[in-house]
């Protein structure tokens, strides 16, 4: 029979383009940036940034553009998850379009780099003050859906709360690691719930 895209759902397509775009730049800047470097002294920004990494930069910022704009279709598709109820409709379109947001947010902090200074502070921390009411909006509305996998929406909250409570209390780079690669599982984990989903429709 062989592999037909058709055959699988946006949220399913996008998801993994989001996971694809974000982990093959950041490790391709990682690769070329000219300094001791990792995930307990230095915040993932600072691959971006081009006055310590003149070349690598681009590929790190390039693909938080891309995986950016890969989170928009992926956001909006979540339509695919709606039930009869109108209350967990609204709940879904509230997070997508906070979704979808974040996913601008994102690819403004590839625009402004680390090294542009206020710029992209404020993009960083619009993503990811967006990205802790996303998750926690759309497994909510998840929850509502009998389809949806409870394991996955534990975890989501799980990685959410935690991500939260690192950071007032810990901080520090490994947080936003955490917090970046742990949503980064729940997109995986939502786009294999997809498939599921369509496989019941």
């Amino acid at each position: 029979m062989g592999f037909n895209i058709r055959n699988y759902p946006l949220t399913t397509i996008s998801g993994f383009l989001v996971i694809l775009f974000y982990c093959v730049f950041t490790l391709v800047s990682w690769a070329f940036y000219p300094e001791p470097y990792g995930p307990i002294t230095n915040y993932l920004s600072r691959l971006g940034n081009l006055n310590h990494s003149p070349f690598g930069g681009y590929f790190y910022n390039i693909g938080c553009i891309l995986t950016g704009i890969t989170l928009v279709p992926f956001f909006l598709s979540l339509k695919d998850w709606y039930t009869e109820s109108n209350i967990q409709k609204a709940i879904m379109v509230i997070g997508q379009v906070l979704g979808v947001a974040s996913g601008f947010a994102l690819m403004a902090i590839g625009v402004f780099s680390e090294n542009t200074g206020e710029p992209h502070m404020t993009a960083s921390g619009d993503f990811f003050l967006l990205n802790f009411f996303v998750l926690i909006i759309i497994t909510i509305a998840l929850f509502l859906n009998s389809k949806f996998n409870r394991l996955v929406g534990i975890y989501g909250l799980a990685v959410t709360l935690s991500s939260l409570g690192f950071a007032l209390t810990l901080r520090g780079p490994l947080i936003e690691w955490y917090t970046v690669f742990g949503s980064l599982v729940f997109v995986g984990l939502l786009a294999w719930n997809s498939i599921r989903l369509r496989k019941h429709q």
